[in-house]
């Protein structure tokens, strides 16, 4: 699969579509975005994998957590897509409830140790 086919699937699934808009704002554990998005550990996890692999995040480990968060654009064309993907999420009523999730989870210092 090419690397652009596996950017568009990556937009193809909500819940990887609800954890790049989180991402976004910053940075963010893996607890944290379960948190926030009220999903199963194991699910999030799959789809940050999925979204690695896209090339459109990365990780940063530090001791046990491992924080993520958009990898810069590699390309115009990705960074079109990240500009795309904000102006987007901007209208979409839906993702309001994860902002204010994630900015109660922020002003509270999240769960893991920065």
């Amino acid at each position: 699969m090419s690397g652009i086919d596996r950017v568009f699937r990556a937009f193809a699934d909500p819940t990887r579509l609800r954890i790049l808009h989180l991402l976004l704002a910053g940075e963010h554990c893996v607890s944290d975005i379960v948190s926030i998005l009220g999903a199963p550990q194991a699910k999030v996890s799959h789809h940050l994998k999925y979204l690695h692999g896209a090339g459109l995040v990365e990780v940063r480990k530090e001791g046990l957590w491992c924080f993520y968060q958009l990898r810069p654009a590699q390309s115009p064309f990705h960074a079109t897509l990240i500009e795309c993907l904000g102006h987007c999420f901007a209208s979409v009523p839906e993702l309001a409830a994860d902002r204010e999730r994630a900015a109660k989870v922020r002003a509270s210092g999240g769960c893991c140790p920065r």
